[in-house]
């Protein structure tokens, strides 16, 4: 299977690596062929070729590789939230919403939900579990969308209890 992602040009620099080390590293690890021109072919298997597209998607959406070989994990997935259609101005201030002073949102929702998020050109990209992803993506949008950050940290703080009572519950049903 042959696939075509397109990332943006200062991004390829990161997804090459010094002296091609990013590049080769994510053709090991998913028995890939990546050439990087005006746009990256991806080739392999389907499944290899659907991972590897994820991974390169990410490190477009400002990820560093580091971060985003976190989906060689099936359990992990990357979703992005576009803001494609709105002023420059305005993408300035809902970025500086779901970054916070100093980083506290972003890094709030990161801990509270177990992800790791980016803001990059007119995105915000999450990676994360699918369950944990959910609630990330839930809070950046109600950030977006104009909600207080307070009532955001209680939503995230009613959802986390919320999962940790859950926890023993399927631990317990996993041990009969």
């Amino acid at each position: 299977m042959i696939s075509t992602v397109m990332i943006p040009d200062e991004r390829k620099n990161i997804l090459i690596g010094k002296n091609g080390y990013t590049r080769k590293r994510i053709e090991q690890k998913t028995r890939t062929k990546i050439e990087i021109g005006n746009d990256v072919k991806i080739e392999g298997e389907s499944l290899d070729v659907m991972k590897t597209e994820q991974i390169i998607k990410a490190i477009g959406r400002g990820f560093t590789p580091r971060k985003a070989l976190i989906l060689l994990d099936d359990e992990y997935q990357l979703t992005v939230i576009s803001l494609v259609g709105e002023t420059q101005n305005t993408i300035k201030r809902l970025f500086a919403r779901v970054i916070g002073r100093d980083g506290k949102t972003r890094r709030r929702i990161e801990q509270d939900t177990r992800t790791v998020i980016s803001v990059y050109g007119k995105t915000v990209a999450i990676i994360g579990k699918s369950n944990e992803l959910d609630y990330a993506r839930n809070a950046v949008e109600q950030i977006l969308r104009g909600r207080s950050h307070g009532y955001v940290y209680k939503r995230l703080d009613c959802s986390k209890r919320k999962r940790q009572k859950q926890k023993p519950e399927i631990e317990n049903q996993q041990k009969e």
